[in-house]
């Protein structure tokens, strides 16, 4: 398909994946108010340090699904039907061979941890194994469900994903509801009830897939030496990249109970909270990106591939920095009218990791192009080496008795080396000059982002801090961040076809 026709494509599925995002973001927000509401500050954290699996369970998603769509576009690119059903049954093999010894390590480590290391109240451990077991099921289940996931993207049915997604935010809003009138421990009916919305959307993918889709109609149990080999090469090597992910987060939750308590868990948990609506803009554009990456790839189009690695790095940032500028300055004004309850370092927390998701906003489509190339085992070491630095280094900095913060700057730290290695590893690998990709992202970007952080905080620090001076900060930095991304950080031609998808909606 021509480039013009990519970029079509391109533009109809991300405005999907926002439509999906838009409407899932409004429930989200209004639930997690209820629910932390509804369930207090303490059992909040319990459930963010316990059953925060959930939480990291859409990155560990993206990333397993990942691995798989890359062997199913191969395939796709070559319209090999039989090819598409051998990578699809091998693939469930695989990820069923995964939620056996998630489901090994979760029944023995993963319950002595909880019952004899977790700092929790001995009355609310009884609850705390509830949200364990049930956030274990959800965790399976996501799992098994990679598999259709990942062909659903491959085809690039984004339609799929908005319409389920929907159904899923739906039934998460009846869970508000139902948790307001049963007369039971609200933390237990809330675990509970959203391993049942895991289980009831793993059924609709999988029906979805069975009637679209010839390769997810035929399953065996007995997968293709081959492919199973190679994907399960690739997929063990995803996997343990993400987990490095998952020590940020999940993993860091642990190690600030252990020195702070469910209190500081549950600011944790809100900062998550936002960073994930944040990082979704990015995840939408490149699910509907990273198929056209690897179909490059595949057919050896290199000067397409650079060129969209380029602009998804652009546009990574430019999405991030349009959200992250404004809500940077105004965090607390909008946590008061967001919740009825802020923990303590709730607002240092969303700043610093605000930060972290810009320094991470532009990795991802090199992520996707080093994928392609099938040659992930040294790149995701390496990465993940220096993710679990994490872990010791802010246990060794509480134990000195650095405040819970300290951790979030040095996730920020990590990430930028992180970032750094990543360019210095992608770009040789599939033949992109560093001199060029640095120029186009970062000289653009870069000056966006000075630009349109000092306005924003010249208006700021300007301002008395009232409800009115807030609106106005937020009104003018998210102007102010939009103007310079699309004057500054796109190029011409992004320009464009941006401003002409915007005339073409208003006609509409």
């Amino acid at each position: 398909m021509t480039s013009k026709g990519n970029n079509k494509r391109l533009i109809k599925n991300t405005i999907l994946l926002y439509m999906r995002m838009v409407f899932m973001m409004g429930i989200s927000l209004y639930t997690s108010r209820v629910i932390i509401s509804t369930l207090g500050v303490d059992d909040y954290g319990i459930y963010n340090v316990v059953g925060g699996i959930v939480v990291v369970l859409s990155f560990l998603n993206v990333s397993m699904a990942g691995a798989t769509q890359r062997f199913l576009n191969v395939e796709l690119g070559k319209n090999d039907n039989e090819g598409l059903n051998k990578v699809f049954n091998t693939s469930q093999c695989i990820h069923f061979i995964i939620a056996g010894i998630i489901i090994l390590l979760g029944e023995t480590l993963g319950l002595w941890f909880l019952n004899s290391q977790m700092n929790i109240e001995e009355s609310r451990m009884v609850a705390a194994n509830w949200v364990y077991q049930c956030s274990l099921i959800s965790f399976i289940i996501t799992v098994i469900s990679v598999p259709y996931n990942a062909t659903i993207i491959a085809h690039e049915k984004m339609s799929a994903f908005a319409y389920i997604s929907i159904a899923e935010a739906s039934l998460k809003l009846l869970i508000v509801y139902l948790l307001l009138i049963f007369p039971f421990d609200k933390l237990i009916v809330y675990a509970i009830l959203m391993a049942m919305v895991a289980c009831g959307i793993r059924v609709i993918y999988g029906l979805y897939c069975s009637r679209h889709f010839e390769e997810c109609k035929h399953f065996s149990i007995i997968p293709d030496r081959g492919y199973f080999r190679s994907m399960l090469g690739f997929s063990g090597w995803t996997v343990f990249g993400a987990l490095g992910t998952i020590s940020h987060t999940q993993g860091i939750g642990i190690i600030i109970n252990l020195f702070y308590g469910v209190t500081v868990n549950a600011a944790q948990g809100i900062a998550n909270q936002v960073i994930n609506i944040v990082n979704k803009f990015v995840h939408n554009f490149m699910t509907a990106l990273n198929p056209q990456i690897i179909k490059t790839y595949a057919s050896q189009d290199f000067k397409e591939m650079h060129s969209l690695v380029k602009k998804g790095s652009r546009m990574g940032i430019s999405l991030v920095a349009l959200f992250v500028i404004p809500l940077y300055f105004e965090v607390p004004f909008l946590l008061n009218v967001w919740l009825t309850t802020v923990p303590k370092y709730t607002v240092t927390f969303i700043r610093i990791i605000l930060l972290t998701s810009l320094s991470s906003a532009y990795a991802y489509p090199l992520a996707t192009a080093r994928a392609a190339t099938g040659n992930i085992r040294n790149y995701q070491i390496v990465l993940t080496i220096m993710a679990w630095m994490h872990l010791p280094l802010a246990w060794l900095f509480f134990k000195f008795g650095y405040e819970p913060q300290s951790a979030m700057i040095i996730y920020l730290v990590i990430i930028n080396i992180e970032q750094i290695y990543r360019i210095f590893n992608v770009c040789p690998a599939i033949g992109l000059p560093i001199s060029d990709y640095v120029t186009e992202v970062f000289g653009r970007c870069g000056l966006m982002l000075v630009i349109a952080f000092l306005s924003s905080y010249i208006i700021y620090s300007s301002l008395q801090q009232d409800t009115f001076s807030n609106i106005i900060v937020l009104c003018l930095s998210f102007l102010i961040a939009g103007t310079s991304i699309i004057f500054i950080a796109l190029k011409e031609t992004e320009r464009k076809s941006i401003l002409n998808m915007i005339k073409t909606k208003i006609h509409y």
